[in-house]
């Protein structure tokens, strides 16, 4: 009998997004008859690659055009310089990419790993396909009319694939039955107890450990356990009482451990959701939140195991685990979950409702209703009373609770065991009028340092390395963009005072002078009577209100009247951080800086464009944007 060839799928994924894409993508295959196997792309062994015979790759690119962690092994691997031109010789492959075309460098990984395998010798199967966050419907809007190429070429390109065409559909029951996790459920008289009440910082760590670390949206090389246990110190506002914005500078003290971090570091705070809601959510899927429950990944045979099954889990409170791993009232469920649900419906009139949401002729209803409202899970299900989903499904597909990142805004020479944070808690609100607020910028706005409440805290490098004292700075950090360069300033004003220090040009931007002028004593202070701003030490500082007169002023504007400061720093050999939105900020200040070279230096824009290529490849431009 004759094996089938299987579908290959390789996905690199930093926050899920890639891992749902190639998820979707190895459903709609095997509901077309074609076997696959789905592998994480550093489960696999790259020096097999030139065996394999057809290979899909679904790659995320994070930060400024960087490589998901999981990817950073096989992408070295691949820029070996003794791989020939003919090394992936007979290998088809196509490339969907994962990205916000808001970032300057849009899906950079997708378009750079795709011209690799094709230097290598691969064959594209279609064109790569690249998925933007800014499109109406997320990356769906361009997996869809991709996948559809793809199967219609794979498909004449080799028939085994669809042995009964591409429009031929085994009946979704038979694919809907199994879900990726199996929940084993205790019984609470036989479990003792290894841990301590629930003050204990051990316990509340073990608890964060094992119910992360059981969770399926875990990702490569993720700690699950936290670095340390933070306490706020203080809350105070950096914004006028009753302005349009709300921004809040928040203090908070090592428990724990003693931790290590350098200006321009990130924390990682795992938010606390609110229990109302999670007993809502309880409730309304007939869960008993006293169960002791362990999850484990079921044995499937297109995915390589996540863990060792046989690995010892102490079991954890069903509650406790919804509580720590399951965004049950801030994130917006994907598709497949409304497809999945579909089943599920007892009620024909939801049923019908839920098919035709998981159908491509209701992507873009299903955009309004789910996405642009950014309606969450526990508000879907209330929506559809009728649906009972059995818990291993609700685990699988309700989205993971993922920590949230913040610039660190202090620096830890000027305060030990401290880490400040400058968060921004601005509501929005949705085309229907709802008001939506961060998860955990509302949770942390809300506590009172009086409450000593504990926070769950990882550290992590970011884009912005901490610059030694002799290197001169040229600072943009509009809005909340300014937080890393708090610390960039503090940190330098403390060395001042022992070594000799490079000057600092700081352009900031706000709304009105009056309402959120972000920590304008302190720039002030520092802009002063030989201050590191000041333009004794010849630095400077420049801040645009862009609402306080008629004709809107931004950061470009403040540069283009410092240009030729700008140009002098510049030639003395200064680095260029760029820190805010991801919209349009990062590209608009690019775009500026092109001109500002272009204009001093007497050179075309081209050039300039150029020249600023080459300082970001020598590690003197570094950008950190967030949407």
């Amino acid at each position: 009998m004759e094996v089938k060839q299987k579908l290959l799928i390789l996905y690199a994924s930093q926050t899920g997004n890639a891992l749902d894409a190639a998820e979707r993508i190895a459903r709609e295959a095997e509901r077309r008859g074609c076997p696959v196997i789905l592998l994480s792309i550093d489960c696999f062994n790259a020096g097999s690659l030139p065996h394999e015979d057809y290979v899909i790759f679904v790659v995320s690119t994070t930060g400024q055009g960087d490589t998901p962690d999981s990817m950073k092994a096989i992408w070295k691997f691949l820029l070996q310089r003794n791989l020939s031109q003919r090394w992936l010789e007979g290998v088809h492959y196509a490339v969907f990419g994962l990205g916000d075309s808001g970032y300057q460098k849009y899906n950079f990984v997708a378009k750079k790993l795709d011209k690799r395998l094709l230097d290598l010798g691969a064959v594209p199967i279609v064109e790569r396909g690249l998925g933007d966050d800014q499109h109406p419907s997320g990356y769906e809007g361009a997996l869809d009319p991709w996948m559809s190429s793809l199967w219609n070429t794979m498909s004449k390109m080799n028939p085994k694939f669809f042995p009964n065409g591409v429009d031929f559909f085994i009946p979704n029951a038979g694919l809907i039955d199994l879900p990726k996790v199996e929940i084993t459920y205790h019984d609470v008289d036989k479990v003792h107890s290894l841990f301590a009440t629930d003050s204990d910082l051990k316990c509340i760590e073990m608890q964060i450990e094992r119910a992360r670390s059981m969770h399926p949206g875990k990702f490569s090389r993720d700690k699950n356990g936290p670095d340390c246990f933070l306490r706020m110190v203080e809350n105070r506002s950096l914004t006028r009482a009753g302005c349009e914005k709300s921004v809040l500078h928040i203090e908070f003290e090592v428990l724990s451990s003693a931790i290590e971090y350098e200006v321009g570091d990130i924390v990682e705070v795992l938010p606390s959701q609110n229990p109302i809601a999670v007993d809502a959510f309880i409730r309304l899927c007939n869960l008993n939140p006293e169960s002791l429950i362990t999850v484990h990944p079921r044995e499937m045979e297109n995915h390589l195991p996540g863990a060792n099954t046989n690995d010892p889990k102490i079991p954890i409170k069903l509650k406790t685990y919804v509580d720590l791993t399951m965004d049950v009232a801030s994130a917006s469920p994907r598709r497949y979950f409304f497809e999945v649900m579909s089943f599920f419906a007892t009620a024909e009139h939801e049923k019908e409702k839920l098919q035709y949401f998981a159908s491509p002729e209701g992507r873009d209803d299903l955009y309004q209703y789910n996405q642009r409202e950014r309606r969450t899970v526990l508000e879907v299900l209330e929506d559809f009373p009728s649906v009972q989903m059995p818990f291993e499904w609700l685990v699988q597909l309700v989205p993971p609770l993922k920590k949230r990142a913040y610039s660190i805004s202090s620096s830890p020479l000027a305060h030990p065991n401290q880490v400040h944070l400058t968060i921004n808690v601005t509501p929005w609100t949705t085309p229907l009028k709802r008001k939506r607020t961060g998860l955990c910028s509302k949770w942390l706005a809300g506590l009172d340092p009086q409450q000593g409440v504990i926070v769950p805290a990882w550290f992590i490098k970011g884009s912005l390395p901490a610059p030694p004292p002799s290197l001169p700075l040229i600072l943009i950090g509009p809005g909340t963009g300014c937080a890393p360069f708090h610390g960039f300033v503090e940190e330098r004003a403390i060395q001042s005072r022992s070594v000799s220090t490079a000057p600092v040009l700081f352009f900031f931007g706000c709304w009105n002078e009056d309402n959120d002028f972000l920590y304008r004593d302190f720039w002030l202070y520092h802009s002063q009577n030989g201050g590191v701003l000041s333009e004794e030490k010849g630095g400077g500082f420049y801040v645009a209100f862009s609402r306080d007169q008629p004709q809107k002023v931004y950061v470009q504007h403040k540069m283009r009247e410092n240009s030729r400061r700008i140009w002098n720093l510049l030639c003395e050999g200064a680095s260029i951080y760029v820190a805010g939105s991801s919209t349009k900020m990062p590209s608009d200040v690019f775009s500026c800086f092109e001109e500002i070279v272009s204009k001093e230096n007497g050179v075309p824009r081209e050039s300039a464009a150029r020249w600023l290529r080459a300082l970001e490849r020598a590690g003197r431009y570094h950008v950190e944007a967030w949407s």
